[in-house]
């Protein structure tokens, strides 16, 4: 769907993300983990220096000055993998999941939708509200991988409101009400959708085909959530590759 020169760019952005992601996701000392984080801020620093030392950093370098990547963005997320690391991710305020899914979400927008085009002035606002909505899905879908890396994501406000006052994963994810306050998350991503159709509509689609795709696989992801319900809310839950083919087609194509 896109250019190579934006192809790339996108790739070196992903490089990036996930790189940052598997420093917090993957086995080892926390204090290592966060002089590595720290590392990857001095990293961003000498990007915009000019002087990137890694690879990815050295990849990054056409892409900032081609399509003015914020810098304040890639500080974002690593401060977002920060707070996966601090332990602060467990039955979070609503605030802090909000700040939260800034980071790890939004932030990445804001990176992804320069290289795309076409959201003029609407970057922050789509930024926002698809990173959300596709921050959210992904909370619901990962409901059993958090569990093992002992996180959970949904905010302790509506875990409360349904009588659960643990921050414990397991007892939350089995306590019967589970399902009431996952179909709430579930309500806010689906408007969270909205809003961002309303705002890829008011740009240059063509140039948006790549948001239009990635909204299209996790609404459908999000209507297969809600299909099978929360009676186990950590089961596996994966779109197949032809559906993701054929969501690929109909929206990046047509």
């Amino acid at each position: 769907m896109l250019p190579p020169n934006k192809r790339r760019a996108m790739y070196a952005v992903y490089a990036f993300c996930r790189e940052v992601d598997d420093v917090v996701d993957e086995p080892g000392d926390p204090r290592a983990k966060e002089r590595e984080l720290e590392a990857w801020r001095g990293e961003v620093e000498a990007l915009y220096h000019g002087a990137p030392t890694r690879p990815t950093g050295q990849a990054l370098a056409d892409a900032v000055q081609e399509y003015a990547l914020p810098k304040d963005a890639f500080l974002a997320v690593i401060d977002g993998m920060a707070m996966d690391l601090s332990g602060m991710m467990r039955a979070p305020s609503e605030a802090d999941l909000q700040l939260y899914c800034d980071r790890v979400a939004g932030a990445v927008g804001r990176l992804s939708l320069p290289v795309f085009g076409g959201a003029g002035n609407n970057v922050a606002a789509l930024a926002t509200a698809l990173g959300e909505a596709l921050q959210y899905t992904n909370i619901l879908r990962d409901l059993g991988e958090d569990l093992r890396l002992g996180r959970l994501y949904l905010p302790r406000e509506r875990l409360m409101a349904h009588g659960i006052e643990t921050d414990d994963p397991a007892t939350v994810l089995a306590h019967p009400n589970i399902g009431a306050v996952c179909g709430e998350i579930a309500h806010a991503a689906r408007a969270r959708f909205a809003e961002s159709a309303v705002l890829i509509a008011q740009g240059d689609t063509k140039s948006l085909k790549p948001c239009r795709v990635m909204m299209a696989v996790y609404q459908r992801l999000l209507a297969g959530l809600e299909d099978r319900g929360w009676d186990n809310p950590t089961a596996p839950f994966r779109l197949s590759k032809p559906t993701k083919v054929w969501i690929a087609l109909r929206y990046g194509i047509f």
